[in-house]
């Protein structure tokens, strides 16, 4: 191989590798992000050292839903960005009483909770442009009810859609809630 043709080569290879490295950080930082689960606060939804893709666009036109599973930066002094699951969003009353969530005083029925809940809590109001949100293992979940403050919606990062690693866990992050409207009282 002559020295022009080796040149030239090398340069291909080189745009090749910046080009690739240009959209890669690209999609990192506005469309896509794997993100591994350092906590148990999400069982048995999400497990330890478990491997999500979050969407960072998911929210550009909608705000999040309840249910919706997000990673956010927490309202209190943390290093460390949280995912948990959105139960309540503006103008949403939340109570946990009798081992259960209640959302504009109707039972939610909760089948991806760890165990029933051990604290009674609420009555709140989530504010406007803030939501509630908790684990699914809420017995050891450091979140809203526990904070004494409120998630703000410019605090979300993305929303975690998939669980991709390990391949025994991989699946679609859905939520499977539902309100007891027979528990409401007449």
């Amino acid at each position: 191989m002559n020295s022009s043709k080796l040149k030239n080569t090398l340069k291909e290879t080189l745009s090749i590798i910046v080009i690739a490295f240009i959209i890669s950080m690209i999609l990192r930082t506005f469309i896509l992000e794997a993100r591994v689960i350092p906590s148990g606060s999400m069982l048995p939804t999400i497990q330890l050292q478990d491997r999500v893709l979050v969407s960072k666009f998911a929210y550009w036109f909608s705000d999040p839903q309840r249910g919706d599973i997000i990673v956010f930066q927490p309202p209190i002094e943390s290093d460390e960005d949280y995912i948990k699951r959105v139960m309540g969003v503006p103008g949403d009353k939340l109570e946990v009483k009798d081992s259960r969530l209640y959302i504009n005083d109707i039972p939610l029925n909760e089948p991806y909770i760890q165990e029933p809940m051990q604290y009674a809590f609420g009555p709140v109001v989530v504010p406007e442009n803030c939501l509630f949100v908790m684990g699914d293992n809420r017995n050891n979940s450091y979140d809203s009810h526990a904070w004494g403050t409120w998630l703000s919606i410019d605090d979300v990062k993305g929303k975690a859609f998939a669980i991709y690693w390990p391949i025994e866990h991989i699946k679609m992050l859905t939520w499977e809630g539902s309100f007891d409207e027979s528990a409401v009282d007449e």
